[in-house]
């Protein structure tokens, strides 16, 4: 077995983050999101904050591939654009401040932002007001922000572009969009800045069939009639992982 390998099975806590992408992935199979929301708090325990975004951005960069397709046809293109183009930019600046966390600082800022976050959500808390282009713009920078240095891109965009007034499908699919564009992105910012870390892209790699399986078995479990009785689970999940990654613990 080669030693980079040998390396990456050796990590501390595998097991932990191994049930943590599995967990993630059949919450977003039953629930349709939350995945780096119950993923980072937990990984934040064992790997230092680049790479722990690293092996999420792996994880996400092929796992929605499948649906890809339809999404293209499905997503509303200008708004893409402008969610695009403004995390490109923002991207750069959370990147920069992600590099310059420690470990502890990373923990707080992942679980706090994700109980601010699962808060909103619980509380039934959505942007209301008509979404301009120049609000797609402000969208998508804050996610890019948020996603670059704590990993969270997706909250920001879907508490706000959920107001937007195309369908469903439109929104879903241009939401998947944006977050597979933000993968992207925060790889080429990550390689600009000398942050990619082989073992940490490895380890994504090996992560995929984890996070693939749970997606797989949450899409089983979801029952339409019970959707509200799925989303408190998410919630009740997301705030233990959350709660449990605060330094706090030690």
């Amino acid at each position: 077995m080669p030693d980079f390998l040998t390396s990456v099975l050796q990590t501390e806590g595998l097991i932990w983050i191994c049930l943590a992408a599995l967990l993630a992935g059949t919450v977003r199979g039953f629930a349709g999101f939350g995945t780096a929301m119950i993923y980072l708090p937990v990984v934040g325990q064992f790997l230092d904050p680049v790479s722990a975004i690293l092996t999420l951005v792996v994880m996400d960069l092929i796992g929605p591939l499948p649906a890809v397709p339809r999404a293209i046809r499905e997503a509303d293109w200008p708004d893409l654009k402008r969610l695009i183009a403004a995390a490109a930019v923002t991207t750069v600046l959370g990147v920069w401040l992600l590099s310059r966390f420690d470990a502890d600082m990373f923990r707080y800022v992942v679980s706090i932002a994700t109980l601010f976050l699962l808060a909103f959500l619980v509380l039934g808390l959505r942007y209301s007001g008509r979404l301009t282009p120049a609000n797609v713009y402000g969208v998508g920078a804050g996610g890019g922000l948020l996603g670059g240095a704590a990993g969270l891109a997706a909250p920001p965009v879907i508490l706000f572009y959920m107001a937007s007034s195309h369908a469903p499908s439109t929104i879903r699919a241009t939401i998947m969009l944006f977050l597979l564009g933000f993968d992207v992105i925060i790889f080429v910012v990550m390689g600009l800045q000398g942050l990619l870390v082989t073992q940490a892209i490895i380890l994504g790699l090996i992560l995929v069939p984890c996070v693939a399986l749970g997606t797989v078995m949450g899409t089983a479990l979801f029952d339409p009639a019970r959707e509200t009785l799925y989303r408190r689970v998410a919630y009740i999940i997301i705030g233990i992982s959350a709660v449990r990654g605060l330094p706090i613990w030690g």
